[in-house]
């Protein structure tokens, strides 16, 4: 059972309380028997289990409740509470400091992914604008090198390794001179791997830490093992300082939950999740945004930085279309480019309150981004006068023989270009909408460019517009308007709002 599985099965049980017509200990009981269940299943230490049911039940006293409140609701905010504090170790993690040097040295057993992880990390930081760089120090496997430097040069980060030296102190004290006198912010070195606890792997550790004197030490630990993590994690954390841990591998085996667990009852802060094997696959670990997102109830939090990430500072242009009702087929193919930029769509898409796990599968997502890819290429076969046109489709219903020149530049059938030309009209009605709105917006930055006086009115657009399960799962009109609402204000940078359980 996989995370999103184990999602399913806590929402589907938190969900049974709403078909109950009266709260009572029995339905309670009920409940929380397929809580425990399912975290048991994911491999979770039956003592945090226990703990977990133990605590809900002293934090729920279902008869000395007064009548007006929401059981439902309080029943549901102590659960969430207790997810929470299972993958909470309770400590603050380390963060690096732009600007200066920082030294992060890797250590792990052979096959949890270490190199892999290591390459992930420069990448993710690089994306947020660090000067990020690599460095080989696994001279005991076989290829390790060649991996390292084939995983920087794809992401275009610069590494240092050799073929000749077999000393891994030598090679990490000349790669982290070296990129120090360069002024590199993020220094990261892989360290051999072995495949047990052996003496010589955590002398190795030791030598090659003493040397380099790393600002952060990070364990990299392979999921699959589940609850068998906290004996080794505590293992690792005798010998070296350990400071962080990654997770790897949640994507694929059933016994993530057990392993998050674990690694937080050792006080011994997650800092990253390893969710696949490209690249991207890779997540910042916050406990409270991570269980709203396993739960389906979105991460609003990772969304907006997600949306940081792709520094869309020139947005007065846009900003200018959408006042007067304007949207060409340009906007729309630069909109596209802006999601594929974001990172895996399934990731996104969990972050959507409301489009959780059983929404989007992975064969969805694959599907969905092979679709998005379709409709740039179309619009690719398109010339300027066709992007730039604020007639939109109607250039092309006064030309049909625009449609068929534009499916043979693309390789497509003529009616893949009709519905594309229908899905764009459907995005220029409600931009038009939401021009029509006066006062709507107020320019400038895009996080404060929506007046508040007039948000009614643009909910009531896009409630006819939204799938309506989506609605309904998001509370109807009343749960879509506190959501804006919520969305507003996390815009401008109170995101801890959106961190409860308003949603559920």
């Amino acid at each position: 059972m996989v995370l999103a599985d184990l999602g399913r099965k806590i929402t589907s049980a938190l969900r049974s309380l709403s078909n109950a017509t009266i709260i009572n200990e029995e339905v309670l009981n009920a409940m929380l028997k397929e809580v425990c269940a399912a975290l048991l299943e994911a491999d979770v230490n039956i003592k945090l289990v226990k703990q977990l049911r133990e605590n809900v039940k002293a934090a729920i006293d279902l008869e000395e409740m007064a009548s007006g409140l929401n059981k439902r609701r309080m029943i549901q905010h102590a659960v969430f509470k207790e997810l929470v504090k299972l993958v909470d170790p309770g400590v603050k993690a380390w963060t690096p400091t732009k600007g200066k040097n920082n030294v992060i040295m890797f250590v792990g057993l052979q096959g949890s992914g270490k190199t892999t992880t290591c390459s992930k990390l420069a990448y993710y930081y690089q994306r947020k604008g660090w000067k990020t760089c690599l460095i080989c120090a696994d001279t005991f496997r076989a290829g390790a090198f060649d991996q390292l430097k084939q995983n920087a040069t794809k992401a275009r980060i610069p590494f240092y390794g050799s073929y000749t030296e077999m000393d891994p102190v030598v090679i990490a004290t000349e790669g982290v001179d070296k990129f120090k006198a360069e002024n590199f912010e993020i220094i990261i070195v892989d360290t051999s791997g072995r495949h047990k606890q052996e003496d010589s792997l955590f002398e190795e550790m030791l030598q090659v830490s003493n040397a380099v004197q790393p600002d952060n030490i990070v364990y990299v630990m392979d999921a699959s093992i589940g609850q068998a993590c906290e004996s080794q994690a505590k293992a690792f954390k005798d010998k070296v300082d350990v400071a962080s841990v990654i997770v790897t591998k949640l994507d694929g085996h059933a016994k993530g939950g057990g392993a998050l667990s674990a690694v937080a009852a050792t006080r011994s802060p997650i800092i990253f999740i390893g969710t696949g094997e490209h690249i991207d696959d890779f997540e910042p670990f916050k406990t409270q945004p991570f269980i709203s997102k396993l739960l389906g109830m979105g991460d609003i939090e990772g969304l907006i930085d997600r949306v940081n990430d792709l520094k869309l500072d020139d947005n007065e242009d846009l900003i200018n279309k959408l006042k007067h009702g304007q949207f060409t087929l340009r906007d729309m193919y630069e909109q596209f480019q802006n999601i594929m930029k974001m990172g895996p769509f399934g990731q996104i898409m969990g972050m959507i309150p409301g489009f959780g796990t059983d929404f989007m599968s992975k064969g969805n997502e694959q599907e969905s981004m092979a679709r998005l890819k379709k409709l740039m290429t179309i619009m690719d076969s398109m010339n300027d006068q066709e992007l730039d046109c604020k007639d939109g489709a109607k250039l092309f219903s006064k030309q049909p023989n625009r449609i068929q020149r534009v499916a043979r530049g693309s390789g497509v059938a003529t009616r893949d270009v009709q519905e594309l030309l229908t899905q764009y009209t459907k995005f220029a009605q409600m931009v038009k909408k939401m021009g029509g709105i006066k006062g709507l917006f107020k320019g400038g930055d895009m996080s404060k460019n929506v007046n508040p006086s007039q948000m009614a009115k643009l909910n009531q657009q896009m409630a006819k517009m939204m799938d309506p399960r989506v609605l309904h799962h998001m509370g109807g009109m009343t749960g879509l308007q506190s959501m804006m609402r919520q969305f507003q204000q996390g815009a401008a940078g109170n995101m801890k709002g959106m961190m409860n359980f308003n949603n559920m």
